[in-house]
């Protein structure tokens, strides 16, 4: 999976691909569809919620660049698989998930993983975790229409925040880099995820 579907295609990054050989995507990933789990694909999780392909997992992480030191939210923690890449190249990662079945079974797939860095809360995403703030990265796993403003209240100067933005349909991966009160922002090609749901993305009866 590593050299084949991520690092032949550019990502090469020694720390993330080491991180990539070390967590075994299959724990992630439901009994039904592990025979897929190193396919590069996203796979169902249930709740209409899905695991990321591997190369899209890869390429967000470069993005957001996690230092050893890191402290770093994740907004949708699915099955636990994104934060347990960032997990091993940060100090600690927090990540918010809506759907309380979703964030135990990230909890499970977190503790089988050996992972111990990693909290999952239950929450709105897109009003962030105000009680560790501020963060030295930020990654939303879920597409929102703009960058929730909470967000970008908790990312520390000089942070990096990585998010799919756009429609339902398709959006735009975004890199921003937070200068004062200057947002600095650079595009990254399409992408497809499930909808981003809280008091600053998607409303449920929108969808």
């Amino acid at each position: 999976m590593v050299e084949m579907q991520i690092a032949a295609r550019g990502i090469n990054n020694f720390r993330i691909l080491q991180a990539m050989r070390k967590i075994p995507r299959h724990l992630f990933v439901p009994e039904p569809y592990r025979k897929a789990a190193y396919e590069d694909r996203p796979l169902p999780i249930g709740e209409g919620q899905t695991i990321s392909q591997p190369y899209i997992v890869a390429f967000m992480t470069e993005l957001l660049d996690p230092q050893p030191e890191d402290h770093i939210l994740e907004i949708g923690a699915g099955s636990g698989y994104q934060a347990a890449i960032i997990g091993l190249l940060s100090s600690r990662v927090t990540t918010v998930e809506r759907l309380p079945n979703i964030a135990e079974l990230a909890r499970s797939n977190l503790k089988k993983a050996g992972i111990a860095n990693v909290e999952v809360v239950v929450g709105d995403g897109t009003l962030g975790w105000p009680d560790h703030a501020p963060y030295h990265g930020i990654i939303v796993t879920a597409a929102a229409p703009d960058i929730p403003s909470p967000l970008i209240d908790q990312l520390a100067d000089g942070g990096r925040m990585v998010a799919p933005l756009g429609g339902r349909g398709l959006q735009e991966l975004v890199k921003i880099v937070k200068r004062g009160a200057y947002l600095e922002r650079t595009y990254h090609g399409g992408v497809m995820f499930v909808p981003l749901i809280g008091r600053y993305g998607w409303r449920e009866e929108m969808l």
